[in-house]
This record gives structure tokens, sequence and C-alpha cells, in this order.
């Protein structure tokens, strides 16, 4: 039997123009977007005047032509830095760490955090097949090496995002002052996702982890 996908891009190239048809099925890739709503979207752009429209379009092709990785802490960067490192403002000798750059603007938005980051590009899970090599730990290692005296651990506070802070504390240098943000958020949930007020208070509350021997 055919599965439910197949039977519903054939019903689309039925009724829609190719041409539409595709832009459905591109837009039904999007994470969240079903069918439905990729109709929905695939209408809207339809009737919209071209100089209203073609903005988007620009702005998608700009950002994968334009944007990388930021060559000190990974996150999304136009140059060699993004906008945080390049801020002379900010204290280099407190690092963030979180899983992606899609972390940070929630804690930026609490103004609770004047320091630099640092992006995983994950968090440990044997299980899926990342591994510490898998992450940005050598990095961070090294960085820690150039004067970093705090690394607050800001992962998820999920059970990959747990283990990937004992992880952490275990992994850098005794000297270094390793703290997590504190209780508050909900367990298994995403940063992203937490309100201001709640992430605040987490990072102001924020506590020593404890360390395995080498650490």
């Amino acid at each position: 039997m055919r599965d439910q996908g197949c039977i519903q891009r054939s019903r689309i190239h039925r009724v829609y123009a190719p041409t539409v048809a595709r832009l459905i099925e591109e837009l039904a890739k999007l994470p969240g977007i079903g069918p439905r709503t990729a109709q929905r979207l695939a209408y809207y752009i339809l009737r919209q005047r071209p100089a209203d429209i073609l903005p988007l379009a620009q702005a998608i092709v700009d950002v994968k032509e334009k944007i990388g990785f930021c060559r000190r802490c990974f996150n999304l960067a136009e140059g060699e830095l993004c906008g945080i490192c390049a801020d002379e403002r900010r204290d280099p000798h407190v690092v963030c760490v979180v899983e992606q750059p899609s972390d940070i603007l929630p804690i930026e938005r609490t103004h609770t955090f004047s320091g630099l980051y640092h992006v995983l590009g994950g968090a440990l899970s044997p299980i899926d097949g990342v591994e510490p090599g898998d992450l940005r730990l050598a990095e961070l290692v090294a960085r820690v090496e150039e004067g970093v005296t705090e690394v607050i651990v800001a992962t998820n506070p999920t059970m990959t995002g747990e283990a990937t802070a004992m992880y952490i504390a275990d992994l850098l240098p005794p000297h270094v002052r390793v703290t997590r943000i504190a209780s508050g958020l909900p367990v298994g949930g995403d940063l992203e996702y937490a309100d201001e007020l709640t992430l605040g208070r987490a990072l102001s509350g924020r506590l020593p982890m404890s360390r395995g021997p080498g650490g």
C-alpha cells in the first residue's frame, strides 16, 4: 500500500500546476509545517505582489550564501566574528556554554549575562551516535586555556543536556569555576522556549557543579 505521504503528493500534483505543487512540497519540508499549512503559505505567497514577496526569497538566498559560524564561539555570523564576540564591552573571562545558536537569544533577552558564549553544536547522545568528538568540546578547552575563569553550562534540562553538563564539568581543568544554571526551567524543555524571567533567575542562581577527580 502507498503511504499517506505519497497519496498526498500525488493529490497535490493532480490539483495544482507543477510550479505551485513544488512550492507546497518544499514548504512542507520545513519544521512544524504540514501539507495544509504549506498550502496556505503557498496561497499567501501567490497573493502577494512581487515587490512584497521577492525580499523574502532574497533573504533566504542571502542567509545561505553569507552566514557561517563565528570562529570563536560558533554562533551564526556574517563575518569572522559574531556581534557578541566583536563587542569589546563583553567579559571574555566568563563563557556560557549552550547547545545551539538558537539558545543564545533567550539568554540575551534576560539582560543578566555580559560574558561570551560557546556553541557546542548539540548534546551528547550515544544512542543517537553523538559522541564527544562530534561536539565542539576541544575548542571549549582551548578557549578556557586563554584566561577564562568561569564556564556557565546552560545546556538544556534534558537527559542529554544533563549528561553533557556533567561531561564538561569533568573535562575542564580544576582552576576554572564550572557552574550550572539553577533549577526552575521545565525538565525536558529547551532553553529557547523559556521565558525571560525564569531564565534570568536560573542564570543568577547558578550553582557550582560537582567535579570528578580530574576536575
